[in-house]
């Protein structure tokens, strides 16, 4: 068997850092997903996660699915929805495959308004959805009448205006808002007060400059301030733009993707390109809500640990101890669980720095040889969604990665470029 130096690996994941430090993303425009998506042939959805088929999918997703069959018309009553999910009618693509990332379910369809993001450095384009709120919604997999209007008013009024607000605005850096973010107690995955602040602050005035009815402007104004969760997925885009610029470097362990569908947690690797390796979700465990317990929750899903990818997200927790409110737990549980991480990272992020930890740039590039020698799984705060389709959000809370999807990459990875060792 063919060996592979391990100094061969670190300069490999060396450029993976290089090119996380060094990219520029940018929220550009706003587009309906048809406009951009290949939704032509017959009727197409995407989901978060690895790929995965009806058959396969957790109540939430399939609540989700529902959601959005009624949502663009496609059936007109529950059964009809239902009949039509599990039929040949409809094909079913990973967001990743596109370049999208969406939290939870993550279910896009083509009425569906996209933000636009590019990296500037690696010309590498991300898109993410409108943000719900939180609650009953459709990425938890509820499908009541009140979430189809609420998506409507989304896709039908925020969305254009939005379009027409950054056409004024230009081209917004999302970098220096998600950094002044993180040193204001956020981390950008299931905190995001300061961000959501410094994005509505400067959007503001060319909200208010687009001369459209006034009952709308004020309408989206007060949507975007009151719901803290709306830069979420401008975070996300982000950071699938980054993290796609670290896609393809030969011999890199590091993890490009990690995402959740419900039923499976996948890992794409640097050096294997776009394959997932996957293993089963775990159930999250944390706060719940009145009524509802972990008997009642839904396997892990979403894409939104594509920020665990990039260096925030839970492993940016210590800077923000204050989201134990939202996730259970207290602040020494954040702050270990973000000293922990730095046994299975590359390296670290120097523009996201930890105030708790003297300053220190957040663990970034989950290692896959790393996560295998320590056995060590990164650390994932999330949602937690009923298990069953059409009740929606329980709760939030905390959950691993399994430790499956890195055994089975790195014997992908020492099959491609031979056994690891270490030199004399």
């Amino acid at each position: 068997m063919k060996e592979c130096p391990i100094n061969k690996i670190r300069d490999a994941n060396r450029r993976v850092l290089d090119r996380i430090a060094r990219s520029e993303p940018i929220l550009y425009d706003v587009r309906l997903a048809g406009e951009i998506m290949p939704f032509k042939n017959g009727k197409t959805i995407l989901h978060a996660g690895p790929p995965i088929n009806w058959p396969n999918m957790s109540g939430a997703m399939r609540g989700a699915i529902i959601g959005a069959i009624l949502y663009e018309k496609w059936a007109h009553s529950l059964d009809d929805a239902m009949a039509l999910a599990n039929s040949t009618k409809i094909s079913y693509y990973s967001t990743h495959d596109f370049g999208i990332v969406a939290p939870m379910a993550g279910i896009i369809t083509p009425s569906m308004y996209l933000l636009c993001v590019k990296n500037l450095t690696f010309d590498k384009m991300a898109f993410s959805n409108l943000n719900e709120g939180l609650g009953q919604v459709l990425r938890f997999g509820c499908y009541k009448n009140e979430v189809l209007t609420h998506l409507h008013w989304l896709n039908e009024v925020l969305g254009p205006i939005l379009k027409a607000t950054l056409k004024l605005t230009g081209p917004i850096a999302l970098r220096p808002i998600m950094i002044n973010a993180v040193k204001s107690g956020d981390e950008c995955h299931n905190r995001h007060v300061a961000a959501n602040k410094f994005f509505i602050d400067f959007l503001r005035p060319y909200l208010i400059r687009i001369g459209l009815h006034h009952f709308d402007v004020v309408k989206v104004l007060e949507y975007i301030e009151r719901n803290y969760y709306f830069f979420l997925n401008i975070s996300l885009a982000a950071c699938k733009s980054i993290a796609d610029a670290t896609s393809d470097i030969p011999y890199s362990t590091i993890v490009s993707a990690l995402s959740r569908n419900g039923y499976e947690t996948g890992i794409r690797i640097s050096g294997l390109g776009d394959s997932w390796y996957v293993d089963k979700s775990f159930i999250p465990s944390g706060n719940f809500f009145d009524g509802y317990c972990l008997e009642d929750a839904n396997a892990d899903m979403g894409d939104s640990t594509i920020t665990e990818t990039v260096g925030i997200g839970a492993f940016a927790m210590a800077a923000a101890p204050q989201i134990v409110d939202y996730l259970g737990g207290n602040a020494d549980d954040v702050i270990r669980y973000s000293e922990l991480m730095y046994q299975i990272t590359f390296g670290e992020n120097k523009h996201f720095q930890i105030n708790q930890f003297g300053n220190r740039g957040t663990p970034t590039g989950i290692d896959i040889l790393k996560v295998c020698e320590t056995g060590i799984t990164p650390i994932i705060n999330t949602g937690i969604a009923h298990k069953d389709g059409g009740i929606g959000q329980i709760g939030a809370g905390y959950v691993r990665a399994p430790i499956g999807c890195f055994e089975k990459a790195l014997n992908s990875f020492e099959k491609k470029y031979g056994k690891i060792y270490h030199p004399a």
